[in-house]
């Protein structure tokens, strides 16, 4: 299994459709903004999160600027997830292009 690097315009395009979407970024960062949708994903939720989220389903990583998302997207590639994405530019990209796209808690 492996991961694919994709363009926030690609990920947009992909929230029509069923989409998971982990964000590693820290909570004090998730809290401020995130990506509709996105749970935020820690070392401590970790195994919950591989017990509960849908294998079958496509999911999207999110970090800062898209570096780490990549190690977390091959990792979870790696757990059993068919279709796994990187967002290119990470949340600080999406937040420029999209900024009506940005939930918070």
């Amino acid at each position: 299994m492996s991961y694919q690097c994709i363009e926030p315009a690609q990920a947009k395009t992909m929230l029509e459709q069923p989409l998971q979407i982990a964000d590693i970024r820290d909570p004090a960062s998730f809290a401020q903004g995130h990506l509709p949708g996105a749970v935020h994903l820690s070392n401590q939720n970790l195994e919950q999160f591989l017990q509960e989220a849908d294998p079958d389903q496509p999911l999207l990583v999110v970090c800062y600027h898209g570096h780490s998302s990549q190690s977390a997207a091959n990792f979870l590639a790696e757990r059993g997830f068919d279709q796994v994405f990187s967002l290119n530019g990470g949340f600080e990209q999406w937040r420029g292009l999209y900024p009506e796209l940005v939930s918070q808690d």
